[in-house]
């Protein structure tokens, strides 16, 4: 008898069976947790680090507004930036145009601007006796428009085929732009005299719409306090390069093979569909819109190291992607009803997908 109780516990020891989920010492929902991603996205989040650590130099605060820009970048988007005067706009724009080593053009925008003192024009050369094409300030890689709604309308116009197309049709011959093209355009909300509101198609081509609020006094201290320790030193020369034309490029194709399950698709054209339908908006926003959010949040997902789209993702970037992108009825507006409102009430009424 002793000797065949011994040969199972022999058996057991010379060829060990791999444990079953309730003897596991590990429990099942931290297994249930346990991923690979399919990507490698160490490099991405390390850049992404990188660059907000370089702003951080001169920059205190507007952490929404400094993501939201890295986000255009990966998602191959432009943004939109509104905010009153002294907000860091413009400064946040141009820092982050130096951290990445690629061409930079700023155009400052007014109401005398034509769109060939933009985009360039033919001139006659007297030598060969034909007409050369002298490309403006729009052929760089990222491009800083400063106060987007102090040209007319005629000249915002003009960019609404390089914004969507990456190119340009002069004279019947098109000019196509060096990657990465990226606009970064700012307007102030407060001050509309001498302004030209930009029209709708040219709103839409914006990936984002950023608003950027004051800084809390927190914030506004460490502002003085920096400023008062810099002394004679110049920003700019205080952030460094991070990125090439072709690691962005890289990135950027990256964000494209993140997953997004067909539920969360299914969720993002509710949301978009929602606006069209809503009785307190007399506009809702396009299916260009369903893409921005698709695009925008898969660049959050990666820059949070996961290659997959969460609810989360969709409505953090949600509100940026429609504010622009939806006009009130003038009762709602009379009332005081804002965008960003209609949009959360709609984020609030869609049912998430579990």
């Amino acid at each position: 008898m002793e000797e065949s109780q011994e040969n199972p516990k022999e058996n057991a020891e010379n060829n060990p069976q791999p444990a079953s989920p309730s003897t596991s010492d590990t429990p099942p929902q931290e297994n249930a947790l346990e991923f690979s991603s399919r990507i490698d996205l160490k490099d991405l989040q390390k850049a992404v680090k990188k660059i907000k650590d370089e702003l951080g130099k001169v920059i205190v605060g507007q952490h929404d507004m400094v993501e939201m820009l890295i986000v255009s970048i990966l998602a191959n988007g432009h943004s939109l930036i509104e905010g009153v005067p002294g907000v860091a706009k413009t400064i946040t724009a141009k820092l982050l145009a130096k951290t990445l080593s690629v061409d930079f053009s700023r155009i400052q925008f007014t109401p005398d601007l034509m769109p060939s003192d933009i985009l360039g024009t033919s001139i006659f050369n007297v030598k060969n006796s034909e007409f050369e094409f002298k490309k403006g300030p729009i052929f760089s890689n990222i491009i800083l428009i400063d106060e987007i709604n102090r040209a007319p309308a005629k000249t915002q116009a003009a960019l609404i085929e390089v914004m969507e197309e990456r190119q340009i049709t002069l004279d019947g011959v098109k000019y196509d732009m060096e990657p990465p093209f990226l606009v970064f355009a700012t307007q102030n909300p407060v001050e509309q005299e001498g302004t030209y509101a930009l029209p709708e198609a040219q709103l839409d081509r914006f990936l984002f719409k950023i608003n950027v609020p004051y800084p809390s006094i927190e914030e506004e201290l460490m502002i003085l306090e920096n400023e008062h320790k810099r002394e004679n030193k110049n920003v700019m020369d205080s952030v460094e390069p991070v990125l090439s034309a072709a690691q962005i490029s890289e990135y950027q194709e990256t964000i494209k093979k993140v997953l997004i399950e067909n539920n969360l698709m299914k969720y993002i054209a509710a949301i978009t569909d929602n606006t069209r339908v809503n009785s307190n908006l007399f506009l809702g926003a396009s299916p260009r819109a369903s893409l921005a959010i698709m695009n925008a949040s898969k660049a959050i997902a990666a820059m949070g190291g996961r290659d997959f789209v969460t609810p989360d993702d969709i409505k953090k970037v949600a509100p940026s992607v429609l504010r622009h992108r939806i006009i009130l009825t003038p009762e709602r507006e009379m009332e005081g009803l804002t965008p960003d409102k209609v949009v959360q009430q709609i984020i609030e009424t869609i049912e998430v997908p579990r």
